[in-house]
């Protein structure tokens, strides 16, 4: 298979030998690709040159065969998934992939949309659901939405208004973004800075839980003064110094993060919950309940295209998902 990966120093393409599947394993051929922000944060760890790193972490295509295990697909379904962290990405003609990751993709939409979807959507829902463990019964509580202009925001957005009914309250910087909110269903979108004082401005009730988007180090305090007692705070990237944890102590405030990868890094009991999560967005996407997030498109997968958009990722200023499509 043709393939494009990161020497370390600029994108290259190469013959990449990809085995037969095996076991749980699919060989998919790639149609469209997203590139996300741990696309640029896994690329400035190559430093090999002479072993360029495939990246890629988000995918649609077809099952071109499959592993002497797999029972979920059959070759010739349509499918997406996010992919696996330690194995090569989706940056290629064909991809192997664990059926337990993959997902039918929603039948009402391309393969460049659908590609939009898989990883902000697995983040997004397990952010709220398994690590907030948000369920119907907090449906008359108010989640706020840290930096939710991006992919994993705008799914968590749809997910907390579709599908539990919850009062949204998001950040975003600029009127676009903001438009981009509100279009996504939050309630109310705030500035990042001085969230406190906006709530008390705006009469709003404070939150029951946080998910943080943006570097929790900009952010740690402010939740900390505003969240109800007893409520939870969910972050999604590193922390660039220690927290006090004990500020936590008073309100009983629940820390928790989320990592999209840690089912299929390390092959967990309950890997397939992402194949379950996925089918789930597709069924909510095909309902029309929910909607692409795929906001700039380009085309075809080759070298030009893909260093364009982590160009555009760098930037950190990327409303929705960016998607390359053949």
């Amino acid at each position: 298979m043709q393939a494009i990966g990161y020497n370390g120093k600029s994108f290259v393409e190469f013959e990449h030998r990809l085995d037969a599947p095996e076991g749980h394993d699919l060989l998919v051929e790639v149609k469209a690709v997203s590139i996300n922000p741990i696309d640029s944060k896994v690329k400035q760890t190559v430093a090999d040159a002479s072993n360029p790193k495939i990246l890629g972490f988000d995918c649609a295509g077809v099952v071109r065969s499959v592993g002497d295990q797999v029972g979920l697909f059959k070759v010739g379904d349509e499918v997406y998934y996010a992919g696996d962290i330690t194995r090569d990405g989706s940056n290629a003609t064909h991809q192997l992939v664990d059926e337990r990751i993959v997902a039918l993709k929603p039948k009402t939409l391309d393969f460049a949309q659908a590609a939009a979807l898989p990883l902000a959507s697995i983040t997004a829902w397990e952010s709220l659901f398994d690590r907030l463990k948000i369920t119907q019964a907090d449906k008359d509580k108010t989640l706020l939405l840290i930096g939710a202009a991006g992919g994993v925001g705008s799914m968590a957005m749809q997910f907390a208004k579709q599908v539990i009914g919850m009062k949204v309250v998001a950040t975003a910087s600029r009127a676009e973004s903001k438009d981009w909110c509100l279009k996504m269903g939050a309630d109310v979108v705030l500035d990042h800075q001085n969230l406190a004082e906006q709530f008390k401005q705006q009469s709003l009730s404070n939150p029951d839980y946080i998910l943080c988007m943006g570097v929790p180090d900009d952010y740690f305090e402010q939740m900390v003064e505003i969240i109800n007692p007893q409520g939870g705070i969910c972050l999604l990237a590193n922390a660039r110094e220690p927290y006090d944890l004990n500020l936590l102590k008073a309100k009983s405030i629940t820390l928790v993060w989320e990592m999209m990868f840690t089912r299929s890094m390390f092959q967990t009991d309950d890997l397939i919950k992402q194949h379950k999560l996925l089918n789930r967005v597709s069924e909510l996407i095909d309902q029309q309940q929910i909607v692409s997030i795929a906001t700039q498109q380009l085309s075809p997968i080759n070298i030009d295209n893909i260093t364009q958009a982590h160009q555009l990722i760098k930037q950190g200023d990327m409303i929705g998902k960016l998607v390359i499509g053949n």
